[in-house]
């Protein structure tokens, strides 16, 4: 029984460009530059053929609670969001004790050990409370780099993101700690005015979390952190492109400061994500899911998204109508360079992972390959 898989006549959007009626070799769990003779041949005309999307910021999904669910509960986390083409996800936690938050990071350092994870990200505590969003504001901190060490340090190298409000005591600090260390200091959930954040910038963050959600409006006399974060070309920024975190021409701002290759598509899903309405908890704060829009009980904030990649890179294509290329990057190369995966992962290069999704010409979601095997197969008519 051949091995080898070969998908032909599709549109294939590589790092160069897009490829009309191109092909992609798998062997075995990797994309190859030649195919054996006796390789399976699907015909895929009339399809894109992109990479697996790449999801640096995620804290569940299916009914499941990265921050708070058991091991079987993250897993089945993580499978839902696979069928929905993100073969690549980084677990984000939201503010909690410190005790449970390194107690966590063990545990899910465990997963990452085995592949299921590619690494951790730390949103909160140590974040304003000025703009803590659906974070519990009592267990906030200051970033002590005292504290941001002992996470990274129970994360045991599996630490990739470290959300901060790098306006508060120890910012500054921990920002530089964070890029000494090699973990992505994000800047988030922040009051800080420009100044503030270019000083950030300079210390070394390098991404803005989710950026022009919590955090100041851009204003004509006070521009905030925001006309910093989209001014610097060392910042990439997090778009959750969902239709409610964002209007349309605020994600073509974006675009227009940072081009195709400064920007990063995030879910920032929660349990809700691929799994339907109703209440969940979103760590110790109790979330209400109507019309697919999580919003905290109390208060009424927005509570993270339901969002996946696949609905995201759509919505991208067809309603923002940005390049395919762009989309790609955003959803797949970008986030890869950041998390230093993408000698593995994040495009479609002989000797990478076979990660791989099949949409047809309406973007919507026919196949999903990770590692070589199908999770969702086309099923072409």
């Amino acid at each position: 029984m051949a091995t080898a898989k070969v998908l032909a006549g599709a549109r294939v959007v590589l790092p160069t460009g897009t490829v009309t009626d191109g092909r992609v070799i798998v062997d075995g769990s990797r994309i190859a530059g030649s195919a054996p003779a006796d390789a399976a041949v699907l015909d895929l005309s009339g399809h894109w053929v992109v990479p697996g999307f790449v999801d640096m910021h995620n804290h569940g999904g299916g009914g499941a609670s990265f921050t708070s669910g058991t091991v079987e509960d993250i897993l089945k986390g993580i499978h839902t969001h696979r069928l929905h083409g993100t073969t690549t996800v980084v677990a984000s936690f939201v503010t909690g004790e410190m005790d449970f938050l390194v107690q966590r990071a063990g545990l899910l350092s465990e997963l990452a050990e085995q592949g299921e994870l590619a690494g951790i990200h730390f949103e909160g505590p140590f974040i304003s409370p000025c703009r803590k969003g659906a974070h519990d504001e009592t267990l906030l901190r200051d970033p002590d780099p005292a504290d941001v060490r002992k996470l990274i340090d129970a994360a045991r190298g599996r630490a990739k993101m470290v959300t901060l409000a790098t306006e508060l005591p120890g910012g500054i600090d921990s920002v530089r700690l964070l890029a000494e260390h090699g973990v992505i200091a994000a800047i988030g959930h922040t009051d800080a005015t420009y100044e503030q954040t270019v000083e950030a910038i300079d210390a070394g963050a390098t991404v803005a979390t989710h950026l022009f959600n919590a955090m100041p409006q851009l204003g004509h006399r006070a521009p905030g952190p925001i006309a910093a974060l989209l001014e610097d070309e060392r910042i990439t920024v997090e778009l959750i492109n969902d239709g409610t975190h964002l209007h349309p021409a605020a994600l073509e701002l974006a675009f227009h400061h940072k081009g195709g290759e400064k920007v990063a598509f995030i879910t920032d899903a929660m349990d809700a994500a691929g799994f339907g309405d109703g209440r969940y908890m979103l760590g110790p704060m109790e979330v209400e899911v109507k019309d697919s829009v999580a919003r905290l009980v109390e208060g009424g904030s927005i509570a993270g998204s339901t969002l996946t990649l696949d609905r995201a890179f759509k919505r991208a294509a067809t309603v923002d109508r940005l390049p395919v290329e762009d989309v790609v990057r955003a959803i797949s190369a970008n986030p890869a360079r950041l998390l230093g995966i993408y000698d593995q992962v994040g495009s479609l290069e002989p000797g990478k992972n076979a990660d791989l999704v099949v949409l047809d010409e309406e973007f919507d979601l026919k196949g999903v390959m990770r590692g070589g095997e199908w999770l969702v197969e086309p099923h072409l008519s």
